[in-house]
């Protein structure tokens, strides 16, 4: 991307880091999903928030209807073409996550050391003594001395508004137990979270197959994150699932690691979900906390390894009310990118909080920050030698269209795919410059009517580091035979120059298929 790579190990002028960064068209090759809600939904929201960089639309589920969902998916496709910037739309499940019924939504206060009884008879009213929950086993899930943790969802961490239980008695399908610390809970939803206890709930329940076959087929959703993955069984049902709903069965399954059990069956879980999510703020009470750190690096490695997109959530929470992060949290999202995220989720920070637009513009430059000091060449090796010998075919051309790339210094890499797959190959290498995914429509048929396929392959890869795609059109050929300059390479270079990646006598290395051979080729252009 910029010739001045520098990497920590070397040596630096101290001065040299305050110098102000040269803003680009892309604010970073490491992506930004945002969850939109109340104050982030209006059309004028949406479009900062693209301008600002986000890549990836998440719609959690885990409250509101479906009415006030696709209202705002109607919202951001306006931002989507007034922007000119490309979105994709992810579906979070609820899965089975333990909610208190608050119906009346008044604010609970618990004062330390009092009792509170948990009961599974949702008819009852919230209140001090009494807290009605979604879930008839947790008498029999628990045993005295359990703790459970209760906060409002998408928790801040702070003490206040989040309280710690301990089990003191089981009565009946009732649980007593004793409050730890003094707190109000103010809100409409709650989540309970037992540290290390099987909840004996399907991962995707009635309501949420009900969301993804009528507002998930209606709108064609490229993601789902499937909540609370616990077992590469899960993911392979909702793959069943998905693959009678028709467009659906192209929608890429990210699995979200929240507890023990998703951490203990991680690698099976990996093979079979085409990304992971890496739910910090369940996983940061179900692990102990020095162990938060080692998870991440790992999961992230195993992800980065696999070619498989990682994604990190709960990064910087305190911007929910703030208009800049803590230093830990700033220092925690350089940290993700140089362990190799490819995508940061936002949560409460885009959904509720004060400062949206803001909040994906920080992270972002932190971000492209980070990218400047990720050691490529450490990683590059690392990647090559995880891949072993003999390679398959796609994967040397895409390990060396990227040590071309570098050799040569390209400002860009373009690839031409119809998958999507090749694209993602040679992000895998992660290069240090943008890699530029032309998608080429295919054309397909059911007897009655034509549909291009191409749009699905685009929008996925918005979630992957260093991917920009765009579509090509597809009556262009993919390499022009005669002189004829309308060759969607001309078109790919052109869109490259307008965005200000591509300047004049740089070089640009060209990945694509010729006939049944693969073929990478650098072209140096001219005035």
């Amino acid at each position: 991307m910029h010739s001045t790579h520098l990497l920590l190990e070397e040596p630096i002028r101290m001065a040299s880091i305050l110098e102000p960064s040269k803003p680009s068209f892309f604010p970073a090759m490491t992506k930004i999903v945002g969850t939109l809600g109340p104050k982030s939904r209006t059309v004028e929201v949406i479009s900062a928030c693209l301008k600002a960089g986000m890549s990836v639309a998440r719609f959690d589920f885990s409250w509101a209807d479906v009415d006030y969902h696709q209202e705002t998916l109607e919202n951001l496709k306006m931002a989507v073409k007034s922007t000119k910037k490309l979105c994709a739309v992810m579906l979070d499940t609820v899965g089975p996550e333990l909610q208190v019924v608050n119906k009346s939504e008044r604010a609970i206060s618990l004062e330390a050391e009092a009792f509170v009884v948990l009961t599974p008879d949702q008819e009852q009213e919230a209140s001090s003594e009494l807290l009605p929950i979604n879930f008839g086993g947790l008498s029999k899930a628990v045993k005295p001395g359990d703790t459970i943790f209760m906060g409002q969802y998408l928790f801040t961490g702070s003490e206040t508004t989040s309280v710690w239980l301990e089990v003191s008695e089981l009565k009946g399908d009732d649980v007593v137990c004793v409050i730890k610390n003094t707190a109000t809970l103010a809100g409409s939803l709650f989540t309970l979270h037992i540290s290390q206890i099987r909840i004996d709930l399907p991962t995707l329940s009635d309501a949420d197959k009900d969301v993804i076959s009528t507002w998930g087929v209606r709108n064609k959703i490229d993601f789902l994150s499937l909540s609370y993955t616990r077992h590469a069984e899960d993911v392979r049902q909702a793959r069943v699932f998905l693959s009678k709903l028709g467009d659906l069965n192209q929608t890429q399954i990210f699995a979200k690691i929240e507890n023990i059990e998703g951490l203990t069956h991680f690698d099976e879980i990996l093979q079979e979900a085409d990304g992971i999510i890496l739910s910090r703020g369940n996983l940061g009470i179900d692990l102990p906390p020095e162990k938060v750190f080692l998870f991440q690096k790992a999961a992230v490695y195993k992800c980065n390894m696999a070619g498989k997109p990682a994604v990190i959530t709960r990064v910087v929470d305190s911007m929910t009310d703030n208009l800049r992060p803590t230093r830990a949290e700033a220092t925690d999202v350089a940290n993700a990118v140089l362990d190799g995220s490819d995508a940061i989720l936002l949560g409460a920070e885009t959904l509720r909080g004060l400062y949206p637009v803001e909040t994906i513009s920080i992270v972002g430059k932190i971000c492209a920050e980070a990218e400047k000091v990720f050691n490529q060449d450490l990683y590059f090796k690392k990647t090559v030698k995880y891949v072993g010998e003999p390679m398959t075919h796609l994967e040397s051309i895409a390990s060396s269209a990227v040590r071309a790339a570098i050799k040569v210094k390209a400002s860009v890499i373009i690839c031409f795919t119809s998958s999507g797959r090749a694209a993602r190959l040679i992000a895998k290498y992660r290069p240090t410059m943008p890699v530029l995914s032309v998608v080429i429509p295919r054309l397909k048929t059911n007897q009655l009517r034509w549909s291009f396929t191409g749009a699905f392959e685009a929008r996925q890869s918005l979630i992957v580091r260093g991917l920009f795609p765009m579509l090509a059109d597809p009556r262009h050929p993919a390499e022009s035979t005669s002189a004829t300059n309308e060759s969607v390479l001309k078109v790919a270079l052109d869109h490259g120059k307008a965005s200000g990646v591509i300047k004049s006598h740089d070089r640009v290395v060209v990945c694509q298929k010729v006939g049944d051979a693969s073929v990478v080729k650098i072209i140096e252009l001219e005035d």
